[in-house]
């Protein structure tokens, strides 16, 4: 995501800006600023509990919700910038953006595809240690990356019917997802005793996804 953040949407954005009337550096800093603004806001009133927590530190407005669905609500929580991310950058070139590619939105597209899988896993498992069916633990997995879908929808169609806004769009989606990978992805990650493990997953992942942009976009 952090990768991803840079070389699908924030770059873009720049290069998407130079020549405008406005210097080329601004919309990228206020969309950025805007969509790391939006998630903590959408934070601090959503209902949710994340994996290295206790139930008495669930975050958002407080509720009798039990721990499993405050853990689906944590990761929907950051499937939604995902989801504007893709949609964004698919929506550029519906458009007709002439700085958009398409090599980028797929490599964008494969990247979050690619840790959507973990993500689900980090629902479904949970779900099935709490006495849920393997069925069921599955669907609540894979449900909860539908708000991607939706939000990739809205993503798009926002470029679509207002072009001018796509610099702000693509940063902002860069600032919602940089937002969730500090606030969320990474203290969960060095919480336990792997956290050796999980730098070195963030590293790979971070190279691959750079490598997919540069090398297809």
């Amino acid at each position: 995501m952090v990768a991803a953040s840079f070389w699908s949407l924030l770059n873009p954005a720049i290069k998407m800006s130079e020549g405008g009337p406005v210097p080329k550096w601004l919309p990228a800093c206020v969309g950025f600023l805007l969509g790391c603004g939006f998630l903590r806001l959408v934070d601090m009133f959503l209902p949710h509990l994340h994996l290295d927590k206790r139930m008495d530190q669930a975050e958002g407005i407080k509720t009798n919700w039990k721990r499993t669905t405050l853990l689906v609500m944590a990761i929907t929580l950051h499937n939604i910038p995902e989801g504007l991310a893709v949609g964004v950058a698919f929506g550029a070139i519906a458009s007709n953006i002439p700085d958009a590619s398409l090599a980028a939105a797929i490599t964008l597209a494969i990247g979050i595809g690619i840790q959507d899988f973990p993500e689900g896993l980090a629902i479904s498992m949970p779900l099935r240690a709490s006495g849920f069916s393997k069925w069921k633990s599955f669907m609540v997995g894979q449900l909860s990356g539908a708000v991607e879908c939706i939000a990739a929808v809205i993503g798009a169609g926002l470029v679509f019917l207002v072009k001018p806004i796509l610099p702000y769009a693509l940063s902002f989606a860069a600032g919602a997802m940089i937002f969730v990978v500090i606030e969320q992805l990474i203290p969960e990650s060095q919480s336990g005793e792997n956290s050796d493990i999980a730098t070195l997953g963030f590293v790979i992942g971070f190279t691959v996804m750079m490598f997919l942009d540069v090398a297809l976009g």
